[in-house]
């Protein structure tokens, strides 16, 4: 173990034992927001520090062991209690330097699931459904609730965009890869030559933060206009200005929401949408920046990069970004994608831990 990581986990050692010191004292007991703070980080730092003490441990023992490989008689059966000792300390070291592992402090949240037509017309539009129906299934097998939040209908049974709201355990840590451009290849069923087109929706994962009430929000900041919603084809639908168009000045951000009959709905969704929207704008920019530091695979921050195509006559399902192919398109499509997403987030951690141990150095 490097001396750098050796020095990370005694002070995580020091910092326990502060944290249990000041857990019995009269202030913290008192307050129920700071104690229930101090448990959550008490129990993050504790589970790592246990393993290391086993290190410790372990390395301890190994001492031991190299002392009786002195002796003629225990020599055998020294060398099989090293090789099983050393086998171990790798194993636990790997353990810990993955719990070392920086946390994303939106991994616990919420989402919205922003999926919206690209290049391919109808075909696209149709695409955005194709995705949109793959999520909800991913989501069932995950136990999660979706709550569709808007739609706007394109074409022949087609969407120019579908945002949703997924709630549940762990969302965002297990979705938050899918952003970026997915492509479909397939025939299109008004294709009378059979051609294959190529065709893009584009995702997007935004955390959902905390609701957030309009005086919260900078009024210098933000122009918020009404309208009267429209049906497919620009009908009206409604004889209020009910729609709500909400513009973030700073980044250029809009958002607009028509799918409630009440406009105080429709605003409030729209400034939930938005915040998420300004945290991810922000969120992403630092990824940027981290990512033009190293040359990373997964997670760059950049959501106009191809992530995935989706080949339909071959049956199979390519995530450009780990150089995964996979041959059951059908069951991809149906929900199964935790293959997928598994192997994106096994790639990210290995990421992190290179980063860390080039750090280290």
């Amino acid at each position: 173990m490097r001396d750098s990581i050796r020095d990370t986990l005694e002070n995580l050692k020091k910092k326990e034992k502060d944290l249990n010191a000041s857990l019995s004292t009269p202030e913290i007991t008192s307050n129920i927001q700071k104690l229930t703070s101090l448990n959550k980080e008490l129990s993050e730092i504790s589970n790592i520090v246990e393993d290391y003490e086993k290190y410790l441990m372990l390395e301890k023992n190994l001492e031991e062991i190299n002392e009786l490989l002195l002796d003629k008689d225990m020599k055998d059966l020294a060398q099989e209690e090293k090789s099983s000792t050393e086998n171990q300390l790798t194993e636990l070291e790997t353990e810990i330097m993955f719990k070392l592992l920086p946390k994303d402090e939106d991994d616990a949240k919420d989402i919205y699931l922003e999926i919206r037509a690209g290049a391919g017309g109808d075909e696209a539009a149709i695409f955005v459904g194709d995705l949109y129906r793959m999520y909800s299934r991913f989501s069932e097998r995950n136990n999660w609730k979706v709550e569709k939040v808007k739609e706007v209908i394109s074409g022949p049974g087609g969407f120019k965009e579908i945002i949703a709201m997924i709630s549940g355990e762990k969302v965002y840590e297990r979705m938050k890869f899918e952003s970026g451009v997915h492509r479909v290849q397939r025939v299109p069923e008004t294709e009378s030559q059979g051609r294959i087109h190529t065709s893009t929706s584009t995702v997007a994962i935004l955390p959902k933060v905390d609701d957030i009430k309009e005086s919260e929000i900078n009024q210098s900041e933000i122009r918020i206009d009404t309208f009267r919603a429209s049906g497919p084809g620009g009908q009206s639908v409604n004889t209020t200005d009910s729609a709500v168009r909400i513009t973030h000045i700073p980044t250029g951000i809009v958002v607009s929401q028509q799918d409630e009959k009440s406009q105080h709905k429709n605003k409030a969704k729209a400034l939930s949408i938005l915040s998420s929207k300004i945290h991810d704008f922000e969120k992403q920019k630092l990824e940027s920046e981290r990512a033009s530091k190293r040359k990373n695979m997964v997670g760059t921050g950049d959501r106009s990069e191809k992530i995935r195509t989706y080949n339909y006559p071959q049956g199979r399902v390519t995530e450009h970004r780990i150089k995964m192919t996979v041959h059951n398109l059908e069951s991809v499509i149906d929900g199964e994608l935790n293959e997928i997403v598994d192997s994106l987030i096994t790639q990210s951690n290995a990421e992190k831990l290179l980063e860390i141990e080039e750090q280290s150095k």
